[in-house]
């Protein structure tokens, strides 16, 4: 392998992955636009292709569109792979293989042409999930790294929280299983599962109600409990900013004078006047 073609592979990954730079994060940022474009496009013709007739240009259309996004997808997934120092652990990696899933429907169509519409439609659809690609460029937004930075510190209590809620789901739904029964709509565990999920949330479709006392007593434990499901995690996520923001005021520290404790939009020490170092700098 040449040395050109070792440079010329390094930049391609670094426009592909790194997204550090400035170029890294403009591919990500376009690949996720076109999933977005891409999901649009698919929720529009499975609503126009199902309340009108369609003639054959205005399907071609849709045709071109898909065909156009996937050649896209189609080459992004050979690059990456092709620049990729271990291409088998990308293949095999979790965003690897989404970027194969999300680019298979179209030749799925062509290969197989009775495969069902609704479930091309429902694969399509699934392309939603590239978006979150976009997501991996919040950590150098600096509006957005504090909240990234307090949902990891806070990860070990909210994993805990959430564990204890889905226990509670468990528990409370098999209680209303064995309390109303099938006469009340409680048909399987799933079911009275299923409406312990509802309830805790306060959504109450009231496609299923409890019919005896105790099944109201269980509900209502369980609505009170759904205020904690949203008032705990706030908690703990705004503990967890409110002491990121401290800590970084604190290393915030003049150069001149040392004093700390300044604000993120400060520019000058309010002690000395000497100009402060950027945010995150010491």
């Amino acid at each position: 392998m040449t040395r050109t073609h070792l440079s010329f592979r390094r930049a391609l990954w670094r426009v592909l992955f790194d997204q550090h730079t400035r170029s890294g994060r403009y591919a990500e940022a376009l690949c996720g636009l076109l999933a977005l474009l891409s999901v649009v496009v698919v929720f529009i013709e499975s609503g126009i292709g199902t309340q009108y007739h369609l003639n054959y240009s205005q399907w071609r259309l849709f045709v071109l569109l898909e065909t156009a996004f996937t050649l896209a997808f189609t080459l992004e997934y050979l690059l990456r792979v092709f620049t990729w120092p271990q291409p088998a652990r990308y293949v095999f990696s979790f965003w690897g293989i989404i970027d194969l899933a999300t680019l298979l429907p179209l030749y799925i169509m062509w290969l197989w042409p009775e495969f069902t519409s609704s479930y091309f439609f429902a694969w399509r659809a699934l392309r939603a999930i590239r978006v979150l690609r976009i997501l991996k460029l919040l950590r150098f937004m600096p509006a957005l790294d504090s909240i990234w930075r307090a949902i990891i510190n806070a990860r070990h209590q909210l994993i805990l929280f959430y564990a204890f809620i889905g226990i509670v789901m468990v528990v409370a739904g098999a209680l209303m299983y064995g309390i109303e029964g099938a006469d009340s709509g409680f048909t399987t565990l799933g079911t009275s599962v299923y409406w312990a999920v509802v309830t805790v949330t306060t959504v109450g479709y009231g496609d299923i109600t409890p019919h005896t006392a105790s099944g109201r007593l269980i509900a209502s434990a369980l609505i009170l409990i759904g205020y904690s499901v949203i008032a705990i995690p706030t908690g703990i996520l705004t503990s967890q900013m409110t002491a990121d923001l401290q800590n970084k005021r604190h290393k915030r520290r003049c150069p001149g004078c040392h004093a700390t404790g300044h604000e993120d939009t400060a520019k000058y020490c309010k002690a000395c006047g000497e100009r402060l170092p950027p945010v995150g700098e010491r």
